[in-house]
């Protein structure tokens, strides 16, 4: 009766280096072949059980006197198993892109969303510039005032007395702002 424990003990042996390289897997698949790893694994270990109650089956007809060995062994395989169905549970979450969305609150379109968000601004901040442009390039062309926000205060200039304007004045000041004015002030100065 122990040659049949000790096979069993060779096939559990065998099987659970088999189930513990393939829990090590799972995490690192997704799709299909994560749910057909998982399907594998989860035959895997329910054989194993099978093997385990066969093993008990044969400590029990195992003569008392010998019985002993055999029962710290089976406690040992039994800690192992559970052990391996811990393993596989948590590598069954572990970086899986349910729990994620679930996390996150992801619908699994969220990249597509963020894309589009940003193609939206994108295009909102390349219209804005291109206005700015085209109001600096009027307020050149009609001697318009533009006032430029500095830390220390606000000051008039007319873009047409300062070439190219806004490198020189931000060479001068620094970085700043430059707010196009409609109405001229009473008296213009003509250079900063």
């Amino acid at each position: 009766m122990s040659a049949d424990f000790e096979s069993y003990e060779q096939d559990f042996a065998v099987l659970t280096a088999d189930i513990t390289g393939r829990i090590g897997k799972v995490p690192k698949l997704v799709g299909d072949e994560k749910k057909q790893m998982v399907a594998n694994v989860e035959k895997q270990l329910e054989e194993a059980r099978e093997l385990l109650e066969q093993m008990e089956l044969e400590v029990r007809e195992i003569p008392p006197q010998s019985r002993g060995m055999y029962s710290s062994r089976m406690r040992s395989y039994k800690q192992e198993m559970g052990k391996l169905e811990a393993d596989f549970k948590r590598s069954r979450i572990a970086y899986s892109d349910e729990v994620r969305n679930e996390l996150l609150g992801d619908d699994g379109n969220s990249s597509e969303n963020q894309r589009a968000h940003l193609l939206d601004n994108t295009e909102r901040l390349e219209r804005s510039s291109r206005r700015l442009e085209a109001g600096y390039q009027i307020a050149v062309e009609t001697d318009t005032p533009v006032h430029i926000n500095l830390n220390s205060g606000t000051i008039p200039v007319f873009l047409s007395s300062v070439f190219p304007p806004k490198d020189l004045i931000q060479q001068q000041y620094g970085p700043c702002t430059f707010v196009v004015v409609k109405s001229l002030p009473s008296n213009p100065p003509k250079h900063v």
